[in-house]
């Protein structure tokens, strides 16, 4: 039982009343929290101008005037735009779009009346107290929305009443505008029955053999490294004193070679993973911005190790642990031994490497399978024939200096390969760092460096006299002169910097440093407006998914876009749209959102890439660039998709097939 005191009752009743006097205060702070709160959205929704009025005028291809008319009441004084008041500015537009800004000062339609503020230490301040008109002028970098839809903050008050930032939302037309739009999915796009069948029925990027070929390419060049030619001779003689009978000896040899192709072929398995996962992923390696800077310093790394500046090398416990399981006599041990050959040999292969599987990154994972296999079989299948052959290992030329400039003109390769990195991260975000003719220049350096590397002008001390050149060298110092002698019209803007030989690796035509470029034709660059203007000239749509890193893109618009009945179909009969799936520009806030694919994943579409990336595996069932698409103005497939065509003719056969379907829907 709980008994109280009468001293405890007495504390008992104080510290009540101490609870009810902490109640009555905090009554007190709601009540004029909420007051505040009331009024503050009273006066945000009428304020001192009433009968707001907002117009648009446009000015130029990105620019609008925008135009705030209203009438001052309740004996308020409006202070006029270009002013600052404790630190505030008494006029201001905000936009939730950070690609919409406004370019100077408000435009004072008419002048403001003259008072000194009681409130601002009698301060000259311009007022109205009868009607506003302002203008602003706003530049719009990116597409231009149908709806611009903002917030004007403005400032009023009267004797001693301040009343600072007074919000007004407004929605204005913008002239040539495009609507707001989410599509993604547009139902009538059915590409597995369109009115014509020609096309391609699977991803014709590039064929899988002529990948295999390159990468094979890729490995005979690795294999010419110092960290591997020397290696041939040194395994296959130990395969053959080892196993005693030659039989043995060749097949340990055939199994040993077997297994680096293994290896390199397996290193690609997480691509089949991570594709089924997210289908984009391919695009973003060789798009993203990060990953191509990442691989711009690697390559940097790789190119100053071949020079000899210093030497890459695996840590010793992994290389030990490798040779540690590397004794003869089973299976698993040979496979161990060529692990252990493709992990210290990769100062000299990974660069290589590299290299030939970002070209083909975003093609699918079985294309990068195919270009890894074709470099492990180039690195693998040696072994196993000089072991076929053993008196062949007499005929090989012995290591020595050439092995030395083989390695260094790789170093050059690879800075050259750096800068295509960089220029990849440099495209997709536009920073004009690397235009075409900047890119060029680099390049034709690169190529002067290494004819005057082969020719021994800069040679180290104590290397000896000068020894006379032999027939390869001066091959490929002739070979490296010419290429370089190539490049140079690419610095100049004339029809001749096409450079065609190596279309798809310096940046687009119309990424230059000049100002009218005469190779770039600008294309539309969004797919609403290319329906609207569909419609009005009565013209199917060219669909052009395509990227800025894009190589496979690049030789098709220089090599196979200007031959004279592609141009001619593609400019006089067709509405061309190229949508670039890895453009990083953010969409309006209007325009982002979250998208539920047909497979039931939720995906963010917050860039210009994002939605083109989308809309392409949506609506046509690819996710690697070039893809060509033919829609009729109602949006109905005419023809199967094209992909990567080099060959001039098959493609102006389908631009054609496309335009006899949409004239057959037309009849």
């Amino acid at each position: 039982m709980f008994y109280m005191t009468s001293s405890s009752a007495d504390s008992f009743v104080f510290c009540k009343r101490k609870e009810m006097q902490r109640l009555q205060k905090l009554t007190a702070f709601i009540v004029c929290i909420t007051w505040f709160t009331l009024s503050g959205f009273a006066q945000d929704s009428s304020g001192a101008v009433q009968d707001w009025k907002f117009e648009s005028r446009k000015t130029g291809n990105s620019t609008y005037e925008l135009i705030f008319s209203g009438k001052v009441t309740g004996q308020w004084q409006v202070y006029a735009p270009n002013q600052v008041l404790l630190e505030t500015k008494t006029t201001e537009i905000r936009f939730a779009d950070s690609s919409i800004v406004q370019q100077g000062d408000f435009i004072l339609e008419a002048t403001p009346k003259k008072i000194k503020s009681p409130i601002f230490d009698n301060i000259d301040l311009g007022v109205y107290d009868d009607n506003v008109k302002w203008k602003a002028v706003i530049a719009i970098n990116g597409i231009i929305p149908a709806k611009l839809q903002g917030t004007l903050f403005y400032t009023y008050g009267r004797d001693d009443e301040y009343n600072p930032s007074t919000v007004v939302p407004f929605t204005v037309s913008l002239q040539g505008g495009v609507e707001a739009t989410t599509r993604i999915l547009i139902p009538s796009i059915d590409i597995d029955h369109p009115v014509s069948d020609c096309g391609d029925t699977i991803n014709k990027n590039s064929s899988l053999f002529a990948i295999f070929l390159l990468g094979l390419l890729g490995g005979f060049i690795a294999l010419l490294t110092p960290c591997v030619f020397p290696m041939i001779p040194l395994t296959v003689s130990f395969f053959t004193k080892q196993a005693g009978q030659k039989n043995k000896a060749v097949k340990n040899a055939a199994l040993y070679g077997f297994f680096i192709f293994l290896i390199y072929a397996l290193l690609t398995v997480p691509f089949h993973i991570a594709g089924k996962t997210s289908p984009e992923i391919f695009n973003n390696i060789s798009t993203n911005v990060w990953l191509n800077l990442f691989f711009f310093v690697i390559f940097v790394v790789f190119a100053l190790s071949f020079f000899g500046l210093f030497e890459i090398t695996i840590p010793s416990s992994v290389a030990n642990r490798m040779n540690s399981k590397a004794g003869i006599g089973n299976a698993g041990s040979i496979f161990f031994m060529a692990l252990t050959l493709a992990i210290v040999s990769f100062s000299c292969t990974g660069p290589v490497f590299g290299t030939f599987l970002v070209s083909v990154a975003n093609q699918g994972p079985w294309p990068l399978t195919v270009a890894a296999a074709g470099f492990g079989l180039a690195l693998g299948l040696p072994f196993a024939l000089f072991a076929m052959f053993p008196k062949w290992l007499q005929s090989i030329p012995k290591s020595g200096g050439w092995m030395t400039d083989v390695k260094v003109v790789l170093g050059f390769i690879e800075l050259a390969l750096a800068i295509k990195f960089l220029a990849n991260a440099d495209n997709v975000k536009q920073w004009g760092i690397l235009k075409r003719e900047i890119f060029v220049g680099l390049w034709i350096i690169v190529g002067i460096c290494i004819v005057v590397y082969l020719l021994g002008i800069f040679r180290k001390k104590g290397t000896g006299p000068r020894k006379k050149f032999s027939p390869v060298k001066l091959f490929f110092i002739a070979v490296f002169a010419a290429f370089t002698a190539y490049l140079v019209p690419g610095l100049f803007n004339t029809p001749a910097a096409r450079l065609k030989l190596i279309s798809g690796f310096p940046p687009p035509a119309c990424y230059s440093i000049y100002k009218d470029p005469v190779n770039c034709d600008k294309p539309l660059l969004d797919y609403e407006q290319a329906i609207q203007l569909a419609k009005e000239r009565n013209k199917p749509v060219l669909i052009d998914f395509t990227g800025w890193a894009c190589v496979n893109c690049r030789r098709m618009e220089e090599k196979v876009w200007t031959k004279p009945r592609v141009e001619k179909l593609m400019k006089e009969e067709f509405i061309l749209v190229s949508l670039y799936v890895d453009e990083r520009t953010k969409l309006p806030a209007s325009q982002r959102t979250v998208y539920t694919t047909k497979s039931g994943t939720e995906k963010s579409i917050i860039t210009v890439g994002d939605r083109w990336t989308t809309f392409q595996i949506e609506n046509f069932k690819a996710t690697s660039q070039p893809q060509y698409a033919i829609i009729s103005p109602d949006e109905k497939a005419l023809v199967k998709t094209k992909f990567y065509t080099p060959n001039a003719a098959e493609f102006a056969n389908w631009l054609q097939c496309g335009l006899d379907a949409f004239k057959k829907i037309k009849e």
